[in-house]
């Protein structure tokens, strides 16, 4: 036989309902009632739950007592909230959902109601779209007005009677009459250039009226490209370096002392240059001579001879370089200098009026510089 026997349904359902915690949390006018209730039906004190719950009881009692000023933050709050359901037996979830609608959020700030705005243009909206239509109707009768009254009634032409040459197209007014083509102008003739005497001899160093001189000009070396930095430049300083090797392709370059020391070392991009200093005793090594060009005095000296190559070495054809093309300048600054007072002389012996003075020797007088001495073997 049952042992609920004689017991009607409501009761037994009153009966279960009475033994959950959380129907009877739930069933609370308010939340810190229900907490309060559920507290006071487990038997457990306030200072119990302090220690169960490492919660402060001054913050468990501003829980029962809805006091949402006395809480900490929202966060901790929320979780001072779960360990209270959790210790009571409650459905954590549910505790949290009923405190987040009965406490209010303060660090959300308050927003304006929704609608007013809208309710606000519709109060409005007749006046709007009728202002709208009499602009619109303005507009409209504003244009048909000015196309009214800038139509015109068509009338005949002025013209009574048409002239008669406009009515046979062959007839042509002799006063228009085409006269016979003219010849074509001659062709434009470029005038001779005119050339002023001993100015060519002054500025080049070589005079033209000198089949030797000219024969001389004409077998001199090329002047060779100049160094032209496309990437960063490392080493000594440009007014104190003779020597700068530059990175055709990527490669290492590595520069040593006699003592074994690396003076520079760097895996080159490139484009990249070293400029190397004078007086100093080292040795480049390099991973492929190919790879690397060098400039001595700023023009092109070819590659590297070989993957170790004396420092010294290429210091020396450098200056080597430099005091051949010192010798030909020098060289060259005579002669012109020669040419002149020459030149001078005949002009005085012919008796010709207003010769000019001499003309002061140049500082400088460009002209093609030597091959450059190749590294020896």
């Amino acid at each position: 036989m049952a042992s609920n026997a004689g017991i009607a349904p409501d009761a037994l359902k009153t009966h279960a309902d009475a033994a959950d915690p959380t129907v009877a949390f739930a069933d609370a006018a308010t939340f810190g009632e229900g907490l309060r209730h559920a507290r006071e039906r487990s038997g457990k004190s306030m200072a119990e739950l302090a220690a169960e719950t490492k919660v402060h009881r001054r913050f468990l009692t501003a829980l029962e007592q809805g006091d949402w000023s006395s809480l900490p933050s929202r966060v901790f709050a929320l979780g001072y909230v779960r360990a209270y359901a959790s210790a009571l037996a409650l459905d954590e979830q549910l505790a949290v959902e009923r405190f987040k609608r009965e406490s209010p959020d303060t660090s959300v700030p308050l927003k304006a109601p929704i609608g007013i705005a809208f309710e606000d243009v519709r109060r409005h909206s007749p006046r709007i779209v009728a202002g709208i239509a009499v602009v619109a109707i303005a507009v409209i009768g504003w244009n048909v007005f000015q196309r009214i009254s800038l139509r015109q009634t068509a009338h005949p032409s002025d013209i009574a009677v048409a002239p008669k040459t406009w009515a046979n197209g062959d007839t042509t007014d002799p006063r228009f009459a085409l006269s016979a083509p003219m010849a074509a102008p001659p062709d434009q003739t470029t005038p001779a250039p005119y050339i002023t005497r001993g100015l060519e001899a002054e500025l080049t160093g070589v005079d033209p009226a000198d089949p030797a001189a000219l024969a001389a000009a004409a077998n001199a070396a090329p002047v060779q490209k100049a160094f032209n930095p496309r990437g960063a430049v490392y080493g000594a300083p440009a007014n104190a370096s003779m020597v700068v090797i530059q990175a055709r392709t990527a490669g290492a370059l590595v520069v040593r002392l006699g003592d074994g020391q690396a003076l520079f070392a760097r895996q080159m991009a490139p484009g990249e240059a070293w400029r190397a200093p004078t007086g100093v005793a080292a040795t480049v090594d390099v991973s492929d001579p190919a790879a690397f060009d060098v400039y001595l005095n700023g023009e092109y000296g070819g590659p590297l001879a070989g993957v170790l190559t004396p420092l010294a070495q290429l210091n020396s054809r450098a200056d080597q370089a430099a005091r051949a093309l010192a010798a030909v300048q020098a060289r060259a600054q005579a002669q012109a200098q020669a040419h002149a007072q020459a030149a001078q002389s005949r002009a005085q012996a012919g008796g010709q009026p207003g010769a000019a003075a001499p003309p002061s020797p140049p500082t400088t007088a460009p002209a093609a510089s030597p091959t450059i001495p190749t590294a020896p073997n």
